[in-house]
């Protein structure tokens, strides 16, 4: 594992980094798509049923390929903070961050000391001890932390989530926002407008990380959301990228046939 984070790295130097999205955990499809070309690939625990075993499975294929490892993790709880960096990954995506304080609590958790209170441990993320010390001494540093706007309350806080030390920035999710806001999938609401431009303009201040996920895989729509502000973006998912592929074989296939 590279000292560096390649993706902060990337984003430092004003360009946009680019990754997509594993729910199926499977090793072939963490190696396929981590070989792709992605800057990063995140597995997501929080609406999967992948576990710890699993998912260093899935980091040893992403890694393998020299790809930025990040999760999605299952909760802002301390102990799944832990266990989730002690597994080698090279950033966390917290979910249904609301506050300062829970922003807060996220990083120290994310942290050694004394920026935070990370136990420490001789796992994977250190080569299981044989590289200790240059992992202690560049992890708060290499791992980044992106807190998850999802929720009308976080978008009322967000000028002081994203002024929080040792937050890299905030990964917008635009389904649950506008569900905590009545208007589910109503993208293009005033209200739901409104609260994107809100979060884009604090966080660009502030010069951090913005991430979205643009879930349906179409080009000039990620071009779009460059022009935005947006330099962290999720392109698709594997399930997503899988089916699209297969129905359009079959549905051309078809097509041939019927001539």
């Amino acid at each position: 594992m590279s000292i560096e984070n390649a993706v902060k790295r990337k984003i430092k130097s004003g360009k946009p980094s680019f990754g997509s999205w594993i729910m199926i955990g499977d090793l072939a499809v963490a190696e396929i798509l981590s070989r792709s070309g992605f800057d990063w690939i995140t597995v997501d625990m929080e609406h999967t049923p992948i576990g710890y075993e699993t998912l260093t499975v899935l980091l040893a294929g992403i890694q393998g390929a020299g790809t930025e490892a990040f999760v999605r993790i299952e909760a802002n709880d301390p102990v799944v903070i832990k266990k989730v960096l002690d597994c080698g990954v090279s950033g966390i995506i917290v979910p249904l961050i609301n506050s300062r304080e829970e922003a807060e609590n996220a990083v120290k958790a994310a942290k050694y000391p004394p920026e935070g209170f990370r136990g420490v441990a001789l796992g994977r993320a250190s080569e299981y001890g044989s590289n200790f010390s240059k992992y202690f001494d560049s992890a708060n540093e290499r791992i980044i932390v992106i807190a998850q706007i999802e929720h009308y309350r976080a978008v009322e806080n967000i000028e002081e989530i994203v002024t929080v030390r040792g937050l890299d920035g905030v990964f917008m999710g635009p389904y649950d926002l506008s569900g905590s806001m009545g208007i589910v999938a109503q993208f293009d609401h005033p209200r739901m407008k409104g609260a994107r431009e809100k979060v884009v303009e604090a966080v660009m201040r502030e010069k951090k990380i913005l991430g979205i996920h643009n879930v349906n895989p179409d080009a000039t729509e990620v071009k779009s959301l460059i022009d935005e502000g947006f330099n962290f973006i999720a392109c698709s998912i594997d399930s997503i990228f899988l089916s699209r592929a297969t129905r359009a074989f079959v549905t051309d296939l078809n097509l041939l046939l019927q001539q």
